[in-house]
């Protein structure tokens, strides 16, 4: 760690700090976004007004405040304070820090508070390098992830922290903070450009903010700007998302279940936003293909036949050719009749599977290709159905100690009333069947 800069160094003062960094809050209550965070009484305000801290994990988007309330705490504690990046420490940089934090625990009996951004980056060794030193009480750990911590911070370190979920800041915060730094800097822009940041920057106070400095970077005090010329200056902004990351699976989610609630317009809505960004059009014509006999099933046999048309497709044309076929499919599923029952029905089979795997196939309908299998009466008393009137005639298929179960049970939707017909015409020959 000796060769890292605190990542909140203030050693050197250069001139040309960013507007970011200038502009950034000096007090609790100027911090926008986070009411609910850092409201009278909460954990994490009580934390900074006492100074009495214990491990968390702030969870956010970029830009809504992270690093910001870490600052604060640094400003406000009489704990010593040091922070790096997991993006550049090492396991080496991490064992160091802990020792010394553990020597001026005993030494001057002071606690340490670390920050650590972007903890998610930290692998499994790592993370559990800070185990035993959060339990000693020589550090407190501060993280910030832009990640869900569920999946990216190890259990063992998640059950001894706190974690805290900021919010993506909305336009009228964005608008309020770029406000702010204009004053810092003695500057104006017009209320309808100050908007159009605010749009284009997706909750994100960061990037908010460094587009205004580039805006004010390219033109002079009293300069005309509009909000045409700060389109053309600042370019085509890249769409809010990321392909491996929470967002990735909040989009795929929203579109499953808006074609789930039978609402195209929706779900139209939401392929465009993952196509659009760069999604992989095959990750999302799989997910597509599993919906049409998840939520589907037989109440539409042609929705999976549609999917895998679809796929076909994407595989042949690419994008952005396929986009057509994937607004195709997505139409088609939302409007398609819905059903789960293949669905449910396959969960109650796979949990008496899983419990009765030991139950062995019961010998009528086991197949005896041999003479010694036919000695051991595999296939005896086997009835074949096609040799009966109706080419139906009832026998047990379950294990004999396990009997009969159902399982499907098809909806009054889609073909499935057919579905439904059909089942219950096997049952009233099988009713004739038994009084015999």
């Amino acid at each position: 760690m000796k060769d890292q800069l605190d990542i909140f160094t203030e050693a050197i003062k250069p001139t040309n700090i960013p507007l970011a960094e200038k502009a950034r809050p000096a007090d609790i209550d100027d911090i926008l976004g986070q009411d609910k965070l850092l409201a009278e009484n909460s954990a994490l305000r009580t934390m900074i007004e006492s100074g009495k801290y214990s491990s968390f994990i702030m969870w956010g988007p970029p830009g809504c405040g992270k690093t910001t309330i870490a600052r604060l705490i640094q400003q406000k504690t009489d704990s010593r304070f040091l922070s790096f990046s997991a993006v550049l420490a090492s396991i080496k940089d991490v064992k160091e820090v802990m020792k010394e934090a553990e020597y001026n625990l005993h030494a001057e009996n002071r606690g340490t508070i670390l920050f650590v951004d972007e903890i998610h980056r930290f692998n499994k060794a790592q993370q559990d390098a800070f185990l035993p030193y959060i339990e000693s009480g020589a550090i407190i750990l501060i993280g910030a992830t832009t990640e869900n911590p569920s999946f990216e911070v190890i259990p063992a370190l998640l059950s001894r922290c706190h974690v805290l979920v900021l919010e993506s800041l909305e336009e009228t915060h964005l608008i309020s903070i770029l406000q702010r730094a204009l004053e810092k800097v003695g500057r104006n822009l017009p209320d309808d450009v100050l908007d159009y940041i605010a749009q284009l920057s997706g909750g994100d106070a960061r990037k908010a903010l460094n587009y205004l400095e580039i805006l004010l970077n390219q033109f002079m005090e009293g300069e005309p700007v509009s909000v045409e010329i700060a389109s053309k200056r600042l370019a085509k902004k890249a769409m809010f998302y990321d392909k491996s990351g929470e967002e990735h699976f909040n989009l795929i989610s929203a579109l499953h279940k808006s074609l789930r609630g039978s609402d195209p317009q929706a779900g139209l809505y939401w392929l465009a936003r993952m196509l659009e960004a760069g999604e992989a059009p095959l990750y999302i014509v799989r997910r597509l293909v599993r919906f049409a006999s998840e939520d589907i099933g037989l109440a539409d046999p042609n929705a999976l036949q549609q999917a895998i048309a679809v796929k076909e497709a994407v595989h042949f044309l690419g994008m952005p050719e396929a986009d057509n076929a994937l607004a195709q499919l997505v139409v088609y599923l939302a409007t398609a009749p819905k059903s789960n029952s293949l669905y449910d029905a396959y969960k109650k089979a796979r949990e008496d599977a899983r419990s009765t795997s030991h139950l062995g196939v019961p010998f009528h309908i086991r197949n005896a290709p041999t003479q010694l299998m036919k000695d051991l009466d595999y296939g005896k008393d086997y009835a074949y159905s096609h040799e009966f009137e109706n080419h139906y005639h009832y026998q047990n298929y379950f294990p004999g100690k396990m009997g009969e179960k159902t399982y499907y049970e098809p909806s009054p939707f889609g073909f499935e009333k057919e579905v439904r017909k059909r089942l219950d015409w096997w049952k009233k020959l099988r009713e004739k069947q038994e009084k015999k």
